[in-house]
């Protein structure tokens, strides 16, 4: 061989890789076939952007937790959304979606699915399951739940609007990052399609971004796999291993962001600042029941509702933390905080919660920090002074 061949072709994998803990990061575009037949064989995986080892290690993975048939993944958590109801709905359909849905849907079923001829409209939050399906047309294809929702922590039936949604036709999916994919598996339910960000908690450090989408019917599975394919998602195989390694401590990490929030939650019910803490985890909470029977834990994401009548705002509140980062996201080992309120204005169903909203991540800091840290912040915003 001439050197310039020789050098293209040293280096090729030509014996077994060796068995480590994780799978291989394999990066690639081209994949070798082994003959001309397999070019164009059905099933064969003929490009990268398909998944090969550490995609297909993590698609095992989460249709094991989440017991499916198949998962799909896409590049974040809103693609993930977005690419869901895109596999399962056409030009002429009609969509059911929480109002307590979190922004990002909102605006890809407002501004995509709106100018591609699919309708949504919305129910409450805290609807009831006969109310949500009374509400369906002809037309209706899909229900899109969140629940509990991300801000104010509305808990949904989900196996009952399920089972009524099924006897008319209609799919259910549901947004589950709150639950994970551990706490509550909804193909367990009769949801047909689990979305989660796991971007959130399976990723868990806040630095790769990645969505999910998991469903039990073959011919769903299906769209969903065919969804990803047509419209070019990929997720790159360091993000598919990192997202792997995050899940294999879940129920460790998962375990501890409960406690933690729930000491802090309960230090902030007797708290005079506080109206009220909607936290679903909580005995008396808005729905408890609910919770009770479905979950297996919680994780460390609740709002609480300040009191309104202190002297200062919830932006006093916020600008007093010191150890809770402001910030958006959530899922990760550091605790978060931002207000909810701003949000709100999207909602089409407006009711009181009490007093200005404030959403609180807890991480896996030392819970007696995190409460001073709430103390100096509550003392600001009862005298709003720092």
């Amino acid at each position: 061989m001439d050197d310039k061949t020789r050098l293209i072709r040293a280096g090729s994998v030509t014996s077994k890789l060796a068995k480590t803990v994780g799978p291989p990061i394999q990066k690639g575009s081209t994949v070798l076939m082994p003959d001309a037949a397999a070019l164009y064989g059905a099933g064969e995986v003929t490009y990268g952007r398909q998944g090969l080892a550490s995609h297909q290690a993590l698609q095992d993975a989460l249709a094991r937790m989440e017991g499916a048939e198949g998962v799909a993944l896409y590049p974040s958590g809103v693609a993930a959304i977005a690419g869901a109801l895109l596999a399962v709905l056409q030009a002429g359909d009609d969509i059911l979606v929480s109002d307590g849905t979190y922004a990002p849907t909102r605006r890809c079923c407002e501004k995509v699915l709106g100018r591609l001829g699919i309708t949504t409209r919305y129910y409450p939050a805290d609807a009831e399951p006969q109310a949500v399906l009374a509400a369906a047309s002809g037309a209706t294809r899909l229900i899109l739940m969140e629940s509990p929702a991300s801000l104010t922590f509305e808990m949904q039936d989900q196996a009952a609007i399920g089972a009524l949604a099924k006897a008319r036709g209609i799919l259910t999916a549901t947004d589950n990052t709150w639950g994970a994919g551990y706490l509550y598996r909804p193909l367990e339910h009769g949801v047909d399609i689990s979305i989660q960000s796991l971007t959130k908690y399976v990723g868990g450090h806040s630095d790769v971004f990645m969505g999910s989408a998991a469903a039990r019917d073959p011919a769903v599975v299906a769209a969903l796999g065919d969804g990803v394919l047509n419209l070019g998602w990929a997720v790159s195989p360091e993000d598919a291993y990192q997202m792997l390694r995050g899940l294999r401590t879940l129920p460790t990490r998962l375990a501890r962001h409960g406690e933690n929030g729930l000491e802090v939650a309960r230090w902030l019910q007797a708290r005079p600042e506080v109206a009220r803490v909607y936290h679903p985890a909580l005995p008396g909470a808005p729905g408890h029941d609910l919770f009770a029977r479905d979950y297996a834990g919680t994780c460390g994401l609740f709002t609480i509702a300040l009191t309104p009548d202190a002297a200062g705002s919830a932006a006093d509140f916020l600008n007093a933390l010191e150890f809770f980062g402001l910030g958006f996201s959530w899922g990760g080992f550091e605790s978060l905080a931002i207000d909810c309120d701003p949000q709100l204005k999207f909602r089409q169903f407006a009711r009181d919660y009490g007093g200005p909203l404030v959403r609180l991540h807890i991480g896996l800091e030392s819970p007696a920090d995190l409460i001073a840290d709430l103390e100096r912040a509550l003392a600001a915003y009862k005298t709003g002074r720092r």
